[in-house]
């Protein structure tokens, strides 16, 4: 089912919700930092604005794409999810970041979880993927705890040399 926007998913402490243009300087800020090394480097604001829409536009020519991460206690954006197919990846894949200062809460696997969740019973996605940098020791550990398993004939955006985790449909 295509939809215009994101819908509202909340889990025990998060909202996972429609992007809002107050959102992107908060991923400006995090791509313009070390903190982006394992999510493509450093990118110019053109590069991050290019990215931000893409996962908005993705909505209503997919059906799926990103979502805002919010704290449900506190209202603050903590970071993002997304099931987003960008035109360089050979898959549909489940994504995450966290802005900084919000690791170690469990907030990643609570929003991947439910957006994987999400993905596999409103569309009709049988398997999505994770592409971690191999020293991305974290979030090869979450994709690990979300039950994915890395595929070693799995395709890489641009060949990159990195490691595909596939989430299998239960």
């Amino acid at each position: 089912m295509l939809r215009a926007e994101a819908p509202l998913i909340r889990t025990e402490r998060l909202v996972l919700r429609p992007y809002r243009l107050d959102d992107y300087p908060y991923l400006l800020a995090l791509y313009e930092t070390d903190r982006a090394a394992f999510i493509g480097g450093r990118l110019s604001k053109r590069q991050v604005w290019d990215a931000f829409m893409n996962c908005i536009a993705q909505w209503p020519i997919f059906g799926f794409g990103g979502w805002a991460i919010e704290e449900a206690a506190s209202g603050r954006i903590v970071g993002e999810v997304a099931v987003t197919h960008p035109v360089d990846f050979p898959e549909v894949e489940l994504g995450w970041l966290l802005l900084d200062g919000f690791e170690s809460k469990g907030y990643a696997y609570e929003a991947a979880l439910a957006a994987r969740h999400w993905a596999f019973t409103e569309t009709d996605l049988t398997t999505l993927v994770s592409y971690v940098d191999p020293a991305n020791i974290r979030s090869a550990r979450l994709a690990q705890r979300l039950g994915a398993v890395i595929d070693p004939d799995g395709l890489t955006p641009n060949g990159d040399p990195i490691h595909v985790y596939r989430h299998s449909k239960a």
